[in-house]
């Protein structure tokens, strides 16, 4: 019997599972999964435990950060470039519909065009993210952040007189890329783009602690989802002080929290989790 294969039968002992080791074969599918967590880490080291441990990019600080910001191009957006929210497709699919059945084909030509670089967003980052990481260099997460970074100083320096939807087609982009990439907070689906599903979540999360008023997992999910929605409208409410005093150039404040995240995610790329790079989020 290997090192593993008796720390797993100890494990199991210890909770009253099984007492030999053909007990412990014929719980097949929980023993391969402590084995194979043990046996397949590098160097006779213990592999990372991504139920305790979260890699730097599933951290709850970077999805703060990452929806402050887009809490801020929702109001830059609002406030300067046609009061538009860059990032409602939903509500782009329905004035979508609404223009053919009016017969304004103009007006329905650039609802598709939104829509469509949000579809094309979703999909080169889900194809750059699969071939990226094979580099081992650094993560797509990190180098879209950049690439988010670079997005930021062009439009905040776009000419005023150039039209607004330049703005919205280029923020739908990144906005799609982010939400497709950044998905999952500490073991915790989330998005990074908007608070619909944060609402309902909140909502529904406070139904089941009525039931279920003890359940640390339920207030663990019921505060990340408030503290996202509260960071998404505090960026909405700085973008709306700055876009007074700075117009259009306010949108280069937003550098500040991007900047945050790509030192620390390429940080952690090149120097603290570089051998983390084909590690698989839970629930993937």
């Amino acid at each position: 019997m290997s090192k593993a294969q008796e720390a797993a039968l100890d494990i199991y002992r210890s909770v009253g599972f099984v007492q030999n080791y053909s007990d412990l074969r014929s719980a097949r599918l929980v023993a391969r999964r402590v084995v194979r967590a043990m046996e397949t880490q590098p160097n006779g080291t213990k592999e990372r435990d991504m139920g305790s441990e979260y890699l730097e990019y599933e951290r709850r600080w970077i999805f703060w950060l990452l929806i402050f910001v887009a809490g801020w191009y929702g109001a830059y957006t609002s406030a300067l470039r046609s009061g538009v929210f860059c990032n409602a497709q939903t509500a782009n699919v329905v004035f979508l519909a609404m223009y053919l059945a009016r017969q304004k084909w103009l007006s329905a030509a650039y609802l598709l065009l939104l829509i469509s670089a949000y579809l094309f967003g979703s999909f080169l980052s889900e194809w750059l993210g699969k071939g990226v990481k094979h580099l081992h260099f650094l993560r797509w997460d990190t180098l879209m952040v950049a690439l988010e970074m670079c997005v930021v100083v062009f439009l905040a320096l776009m000419p005023a007189d150039w039209l607004d939807q330049i703005c919205q087609v280029t923020l739908n982009f990144v906005c799609a890329m982010q939400f497709n990439t950044y998905c999952q907070m500490e073991g915790l689906l989330a998005a990074t783009t908007f608070v619909t599903n944060h609402i309902r979540q909140i909502v529904a999360t406070l139904a089941m602690l009525i039931c279920y008023p003890e359940s640390h997992d339920l207030r663990r999910k019921l505060k990340a989802h408030v503290l996202l929605f509260l960071c998404f409208t505090a960026g909405a409410v700085v973008s709306t002080v700055m876009c007074g005093f700075f117009s259009y150039t306010s949108l280069l404040s937003a550098l500040i929290p991007l900047a945050a995240v790509l030192i620390c995610l390429a940080w952690a790329d090149l120097l603290v989790e570089h051998r983390y790079f084909d590690a698989v989020l839970r629930g993937y």
